[in-house]
């Protein structure tokens, strides 16, 4: 997880943002979800497959930090307290699985648990600033551009898959990647323009694979969306007389 070169300052505002984003997350009580029998089995699914998308990196030269992070996703089925909180053992089981596999870059993995647990100790900045850049921040932008699209665009149900599940998310990976180059988070090995390109069409590929699975629960699975509702989002049909 060395493929980016982190200037001195920056892991400091990453730590403090990281504390605060799951601060304010805390605070809303994000483990209530958990609560919804519906949620419940879709949170898990997510837990078990998410870790193997951010560990795709590792198979990329120089270990990039580009993958699909499904943190907007998140945000749009279990809401942004529970989608932060979530990020977390996302990127630690990213990093375990990356240190238990290391035979594939013919590396040595940990022979115990106490060398793995050391190992993810001595990794803990990196793993906070993949968390950060690549998870928090994207689901934050998109909470913002939700919230917007929200209270500002018709409610109707093509505004919440276009607007919320699509754009939103193209927009969020986008904004994300030119803040941390604005900050000084330079990646190995890429240019600038090498890097801002990865991460637009990171960016849409995010937005299509977003866009595609929230048209699937709205039309099959609505419960598995917190933020979606048929009674706010379709339209309603004319009263009876009204013609």
């Amino acid at each position: 997880m060395d493929a980016v070169d982190i200037p001195a300052g920056l892991t400091t505002f990453e730590w403090a943002f990281a504390a605060m984003t799951l601060a304010v997350a805390l605070v809303f009580k994000p483990w209530q979800v958990w609560q919804r029998r519906e949620l419940q089995n879709p949170w898990l699914f997510a837990m078990a497959v998410l870790p193997w998308s951010w560990w795709t990196k590792t198979l990329l030269p120089a270990a990039m930090p580009i993958h699909l992070s499904g943190a907007c996703l998140l945000v749009l089925m279990f809401g942004w307290p529970m989608a932060v909180v979530s990020l977390w053992p996302v990127s630690i089981l990213a990093s375990t699985a990356d240190l238990l596999l290391a035979r594939h870059k013919g590396l040595e993995p940990p022979h115990s648990f106490l060398e793995l647990l050391s190992s993810l100790v001595d990794r803990a900045d990196a793993i906070v600033s993949q968390t950060i850049w690549m998870g928090v921040l994207p689901a934050t932008i998109a909470l913002g551009i939700g919230l917007a699209v929200r209270r500002w665009l018709p409610k109707h149900l093509f505004v919440y898959i276009l607007g919320r599940a699509f754009i939103a998310t193209v927009l969020s990976v986008s904004l994300s990647t030119i803040l941390a180059l604005l900050l000084g988070y330079v990646p190995a090995h890429l240019s600038e323009g090498d890097w801002l390109l990865s991460h637009w069409l990171l960016g849409w590929g995010e937005g299509i694979a977003t866009g595609m699975l929230t048209s699937i629960f709205v039309a099959f699975k609505p419960e598995w969306l917190l933020t979606y509702t048929d009674e706010r989002y379709l339209p309603k049909g004319p009263r009876p007389g009204q013609g």
